[in-house]
C-alpha cells in the first residue's frame, strides 16, 4: 500500500504530489494493476489534507489511463509503469543507494544531491539547458509522456 507524504513547503500542488508519488510507485513496481488505492477517507486520515484534494489525484491519473475508479469499491492501478532496470529490487537501484551513501558520506546534502543527479540525468537524456529540470509537457503528474497514450 501506497503511504503519501505530503510537502507544505514544496510548491507542488498537494494533488499533485499525490499523482507524483503513485506513478512513482508504478514505475518502482510497487503498484501493480489490481491494486486498490488507499481510499480518499484513509489518505485524508494519514494526511490531513482536503479530501476533494485526493479525489482529484486519482481523477488526473484515471485520466491519465493508469488507475480506475470502480464505483462503491475503490481506485485500483489499471497498468504498470515498472521496467525491470527500474524496480524497486533491482541491481541497478542497489547501485544508486550506495552512490547516495557515498554522496552523504562526502558531506553533500540532498539539495546538492539533487543538483547533480538532475544535471546528469539532463546530459544523459539530452537536455540542452543548463539546469533544466524536464517540464511536464502538460502530463498532469508532471513526467514526460512515454508515448503509451
Amino acid at each position: 500500500m501506497v503511504e503519501f507524504r505530503i510537502d507544505r513547503r514544496s510548491g507542488v500542488a498537494t494533488y499533485l504530489q499525490i499523482a507524483q508519488q503513485v506513478e512513482q510507485a508504478l514505475r518502482l513496481g510497487l503498484l501493480m494493476p489490481g491494486d486498490q488505492l488507499p481510499t480518499a477517507r484513509e489518505v485524508v486520515a494519514a494526511t490531513a489534507i482536503n479530501p476533494n484534494t485526493v479525489l482529484k489525484a486519482y481523477r488526473e491519473l484515471d485520466r491519465a489511463g493508469l488507475v480506475e475508479a470502480r464505483p462503491g469499491m475503490g481506485t485500483f492501478v489499471r497498468r504498470s509503469l515498472a521496467r525491470p532496470g527500474a524496480a524497486a529490487d533491482s541491481p541497478l537501484r542497489a547501485e544508486l543507494a550506495a552512490w547516495a551513501d557515498r554522496a552523504r558520506a562526502a558531506g553533500l546534502d540532498r539539495g546538492d544531491v539533487t543538483a547533480l543527479v538532475t544535471s546528469v540525468v539532463d546530459e544523459a537524456y539530452g537536455c540542452r539547458t543548463p539546469g533544466a529540470q524536464g517540464g511536464s509537457g502538460g502530463n498532469p503528474t508532471g513526467h514526460a509522456d512515454e508515448g503509451t497514450g
